[in-house]
């Protein structure tokens, strides 16, 4: 895996990496608490819900990335390209709220896999793409369940 990372673009990797932070601190501050950041930040910005809110945010992000790879594709598969980028949105705005906010994230992300590997295999999404998806969701996923565990 670390080779293929080498091939990931600098400014993709480093940014991708640091996406990560909001989700490493929502993990972090479910488990051992807020460090009284929540009166600093408010509470919407520690732990599970902090995991939530940026985890909503990022889904939604996603969503613009792929509907960025759809316009390089044509005739069928530019269609089927759309309707799959607004896929993660959508999931986010129908099945994030509540309970089970963190589960419905986790599916998201996982499925969000799923489209990415479509894009890249229909040509749409760079080469470097996968693996930088891997190592980003596996991170992502990591911290929402160590969020729901909490």
């Amino acid at each position: 895996m670390r080779a293929a990372l080498l091939r990931v673009p600098r400014a993709p990797l480093v940014l991708g990496l640091a996406g990560l932070l909001p989700f490493l601190w929502g993990a972090l501050t479910a488990h051992l608490g807020s460090f009284g950041a929540d009166a600093l930040l408010g509470a919407r910005l520690v732990g599970g819900a902090a995991l939530v809110s940026y985890g909503t945010v990022i889904l939604c992000f996603m969503s613009g990335v792929l509907w960025g790879f759809a316009t390089r594709l044509t005739g069928a598969a530019a269609l089927r390209g759309y309707i799959y980028s607004v896929i993660p949105a959508l999931w986010a705005f129908f099945c994030v709220g509540g309970a089970g906010s963190l589960l419905a994230l986790m599916l998201g992300f996982a499925a969000l896999l799923a489209l990415d590997m479509w894009f890249v295999r229909a040509g749409a999404a760079p080469d470097w793409w996968m693996p930088l998806r891997l190592v980003l969701t596996s991170v992502v996923l990591a911290c929402l369940v160590l969020g729901a565990l909490a």
